[in-house]
């Protein structure tokens, strides 16, 4: 499938469907230091060529906002403990004007457990966490996410327009998910 970048929006953050973890995992909150884990779980997903490429990007993005990673950051955890998916309730400008709106921001969870039913309820619980800072939310994703897209849909997110290519991308996406993404016009 050709990869094309898209952004979509939620206008609101009122009632967010809830979904719960399947039993013997946990969600928590980013601790100073968990940074690593970060870097392990986008690694994984193919967003970086290695860990050290990420923990720099990480450094970049997040480092001088570490305070805040405490509060928007989520992680799954197993039964063992270990940070097998994250994502983080972030922020950022939607429109180019300045306005600042919530941001669903590198969701992942790492191959092995991919299809265990972790997406929505990681998705669930940052979004919970943006409602508590934001009045609406954004993400940016591309076409060869489809799978994911077809969540966001599911969670409220609707196409935003940003350039020519969308019209592409959202027909590409109708056909792949048989589904009508009615508003994109």
């Amino acid at each position: 499938m050709k990869r094309i970048p898209l952004k979509m929006v939620r206008t609101n953050l009122l009632d967010i469907p809830q979904y719960p973890l399947p039993a013997g995992f946990r969600i928590r909150l980013f601790e100073k230091g968990d940074e690593h884990h970060w870097a392990r779980v986008e690694t994984s997903v193919d967003e970086f060529t290695s860990e050290k490429e990420a923990l720099v990007h990480f450094n970049k993005e997040f480092g001088p906002y570490i305070d805040e990673m405490t509060k928007r950051c989520v992680f799954i955890e197993n039964e063992q403990g270990q940070v097998i998916g994250t994502t983080t309730a972030w922020y950022g400008d939607l429109t180019g004007d300045e306005e600042i709106a919530g941001r669903i921001h590198w969701v992942g969870v790492v191959p092995a457990y991919q299809g265990k039913k972790l997406a929505k309820p990681l998705l669930s619980a940052a979004m919970n966490i943006l409602a508590d800072y934001h009045a609406t939310a954004y993400l940016t994703s591309q076409t060869t996410s489809y799978q994911a897209i077809n969540m966001y849909l599911n969670f409220g997110f609707k196409p935003f327009i940003t350039g020519p290519s969308c019209q592409e991308a959202w027909s590409l996406l109708e056909e792949v998910l048989n589904r009508k993404i009615v508003g994109y016009l």
